[in-house]
């Protein structure tokens, strides 16, 4: 039997002010899989995507490719998952955008010139190459998002997680990520509101209310048995 990439067990988190965010999630990620993380606002879609890459530690079990999610293995789990956060302000902090997206392989201990040509790769593949040598901050809020993506597929991660990935994205953008991403190979979680963009990538869904996993299964079904909610959102 294949070792899933993502394993949760009964896993349980609450908040400093007595918010029980997750209570007691089991999930699992296969191999070439995109799954969307579906729910409203607060129910624990981010809170459980955190706990993937360690940025959250609550109570239960997780392992990604076998390795348990303790700070022993983060680095190690790092390299493996790649996280892109809603807000990409929080993922670009370098001089220039080049220096922005070669700062991961940097830290994985390629050749300056390596971590150059890889950070030029990946912006050429997210359409942002004519942007290498500005400050992020002059960006719009669009190409920030593509810039962090740049940055998050420069590490070359087995799992990408998405929180949000249409935020601040136009029509014809986010036809373009839609595009991008079904050109990658990597298993993907995609934490989303929009259905549309979901249902353009993902075949599975696991719908998240009040911490809990109420539905997991083919994404047109989940959609279907949620309508309310999912058009609510």
């Amino acid at each position: 039997m294949t070792t899933p990439l993502i394993e949760v067990r009964d896993l349980h988190y609450q908040y400093e002010d007595g918010t029980v965010a997750l209570d007691g999630v089991d999930f699992s990620l296969s191999s070439g899989e995109t799954v969307a993380l579906l729910g409203a606002n607060g129910s624990g879609k981010t809170t459980f995507a955190l706990h993937l890459v360690g940025l959250l530690s609550g109570r239960g079990e997780i392992s990604v490719r076998g390795l348990s999610v303790k700070k022993r293995n983060f680095p190690e789990i790092r390299k493996r998952v790649g996280i892109l956060f809603q807000d990409a302000d929080e993922q670009l902090f370098m001089p220039t955008v080049l220096e922005d997206v070669a700062f991961g392989p940097l830290n994985l201990g390629l050749s300056e010139q390596d971590a150059r040509q890889r950070a030029e790769r990946m912006l050429a593949r997210v359409g942002m190459s004519h942007v290498a040598g500005k400050a992020p901050y002059h960006l719009s809020a669009g190409e920030k998002r593509r810039v962090a993506l740049a940055g998050v597929l420069a590490m070359e991660p087995e799992i990408l997680i998405l929180d949000e990935p249409t935020t601040f994205l136009d029509p014809p953008g986010q036809r373009e990520l839609v595009e991008l991403l079904r050109s990658l190979p990597q298993a993907k979680l995609l934490v989303t509101h929009d259905i549309p963009f979901a249902m353009s990538l993902a075949s599975r869904a696991v719908f998240f209310d009040k911490g809990r996993i109420t539905e997991d299964g083919p994404l047109r079904d989940v959609v279907r048995n949620r309508h309310w909610q999912a058009s609510a959102e």
